[in-house]
Parts: C-alpha cells; sequence; structure tokens
C-alpha cells in the first residue's frame, strides 16, 4: 500500500518553509534535504523504499521549490540553512530525530550536528561528506567573489526573469545537470517551476547561483565532525561528487573527511551511478539506507521501549 504524502508548511519571519511529508504522525522523524538547485522532490523515488516506520519530512530549503526566497540583501550561506533546520525542527516539536542529506543538504545537515549533537540520532549523507572544507589560502578570495556577485545582482536594472516553455525547462536542466535522467528532470520540475503568462520561469531565487560566502577550513571542518554523536552513513557514488569539485583543494580534504569517519567506526559505501543516483536510480541506495535506518535507529528505539516496559 502506498503511503500518504501531505503537503508541509513552516511559518517564517519573512514567508514560508514548504516540503512534503511521508508516513505515519506517530513514526520515528527522518528529515530530508536536498541539494543545490534541487528541491525535496530529489526524494520522491527512494523514500517509497524506505522503512515504513518513519516518518519522512522533505523540505524544500529557502530559495528553492516552494519555499519562500530570503529577503532582500541577505546572503545563502550554510549557517542560514542551518538555522532554517533549527526553526523548523523547532515548529515541527522535533526532539530527536535523523537526517538524510544530499549534497549541499548533507554539508547542512554536518554542521546542524555538530552544533545540536543531542538532536540528531543518526546521519546518512548522499554523495558528499558532511562538510564542504575551503583551502585557507582561497577563503578570502571566494568570499570577495560572493559579495561581488551581489553587489552586482543589487545595482543592476531590475531584469525579468526568463519565460521558458515547458520543453525548453527540461532541456535547459538536463544540459546544467548531465547526472539527471529526463524522469529525475520531471520530478524536480514539479516544484521547480512556476506558471506565468507566456509559459513557465524557475522557481529558485537567483542569489542561491552566487558563491557562499561563509567559508571553513579543513581544521575547522574536522573539529566540527568530532562533535558528531550520531551515527553516520555515507552513501557516494562512483561517479559523482568527487568528479564535480569546482575547487581543486575540496578533492584532497574529502579523503581526510572520509578518514575520520571511517576511524571513528561509521559506514562509507560506494554504488555505481551518478551524483543524483538516489532520484535517477533509487534501488541502488535505498538497501544500504534501509539497513542503517533499521539497526541504527529503529532497533534502538525498540530496545528503548523494551527497556522502558522491563522497568515498568
Amino acid at each position: 500500500m502506498a503511503q500518504a504524502v501531505s503537503e508541509l508548511s513552516v511559518q517564517v519571519s519573512w514567508g514560508e518553509i514548504r516540503g512534503k511529508v511521508w508516513g505515519s504522525d506517530h513514526g520515528h522523524p527522518v528529515l530530508c534535504l536536498h541539494g543545490w538547485a534541487d528541491n525535496c522532490g530529489t526524494f520522491n523515488t527512494l523514500i517509497p523504499l524506505l522503512p515504513k516506520e518513519c516518518r519522512y519530512l522533505a523540505v524544500d530549503l529557502a530559495g528553492h521549490g516552494l519555499s519562500s526566497h530570503r529577503p532582500p540583501g541577505v546572503f545563502y550561506s550554510f549557517p542560514a540553512y542551518v538555522a532554517d533546520v533549527r526553526r523548523v525542527a523547532d515548529a515541527l516539536q522535533l526532539k530527536k530525530f535523523t537526517i538524510i542529506g544530499h549534497s549541499m543538504g548533507a554539508d547542512i545537515a554536518g554542521m546542524f550536528s555538530a552544533l545540536y549533537p543531542e538532536m540528531v540520532d543518526a546521519l546518512i549523507f548522499l554523495d558528499a561528506y558532511g562538510f564542504l572544507p575551503t583551502d585557507s589560502r582561497e577563503i578570502s578570495k571566494v568570499m570577495r567573489q560572493g559579495i561581488d556577485e551581489m553587489h552586482q545582482f543589487e545595482t543592476k536594472t531590475e531584469e525579468k526573469r526568463r519565460v521558458y516553455t515547458y520543453e525548453k525547462a527540461v532541456e535547459r536542466s538536463l544540459a546544467a545537470n548531465p547526472t539527471l535522467s529526463k524522469e529525475s528532470v520531471n520530478i524536480l520540475l514539479e516544484r521547480g517551476l512556476v506558471q506565468v503568462e507566456g509559459g513557465f520561469v524557475f522557481s529558485r531565487d537567483l542569489r542561491v547561483n552566487f558563491k557562499n560566502i561563509m567559508r571553513i577550513s579543513v581544521e575547522q571542518s574536522l573539529e566540527m565532525q568530532s562533535r558528531i554523536q550520531a551515527s553516520v552513513l555515507v552513501v557516494l557514488s562512483e561517479g559523482g561528487f568527487d568528479r564535480i569539485f569546482s575547487e581543486p583543494a575540496q578533492k584532497k580534504f574529502s579523503s581526510t573527511l572520509l578518514q575520520c569517519f571511517r576511524d571513528r567506526n561509521h559506514t562509507v559505501v560506494t554504488v555505481a551511478g551518478g551524483h543524483h543516483v538516489h532520484l535517477n536510480n533509487p534501488e541502488a541506495v535505498a538497501p544500504f539506507v534501509s539497513e542503517f535506518l533499521q539497526t541504527k535507529v529503529l532497533s534502538q528505539s525498540d530496545n528503548r521501549e523494551h527497556k522502558n516496559t522491563s522497568n515498568l
């Protein structure tokens, strides 16, 4: 039987954070965070294959999908997204929960779990490492670039957003994301387009394309990583993130982060496929995620309930 799916809306000071919910109100909460320029539709094909005992809360991050754009003059940064996760958790009264994050969503999950370790019982990173370090010597240059991009955006004359036919929007998405199948693009465009007179515009905020000005070094990343108390599963893809790093030093740092996860007895696996394998071919990813949820979350919850019953 198909899981019930409903729409989610959390009110925030600048508008709302939208999303979708799968599963029973009583299921163990699993917050799902998508990657850059995607939306919560990225989990549409994976979640139906995961344990039904969980309640999956997939959000459109600010400026993505159907969620409100940040106010004028405000940057999109990892700490700002982490604060949004805290807002969502508070609004939904989530005291302790699991997080599944893909790409940028995994980096948000990693930072959140370092800052609020008591709130997260398990972490699943899909083709990401939980942190995205920048070479210390590059941070100043990257910060300046992001500030300049925002300044240029704010000072140029108002441009109308380009209107596409649906077919052209699909073509543009496939060209920009070669790791996506056409079926996956159609799923993401369900929340990624807004119908206007004459066609469609992309719903995401153009400012999400600017360089993220809040950067951390590998030393800071490792210090934060050491604060995570949750069990961690890292699911990498053979043709994935390592191949598409925009900054050369990031590839070097990834092996350091992975080794530290292994040293702490966390699980790292690799599957065949590209960066969006969880959406294109969820059957390759679901068995690892399901087993991890069963052993690290659901069975632990059952054990706690059994102990509580025994103590009565």
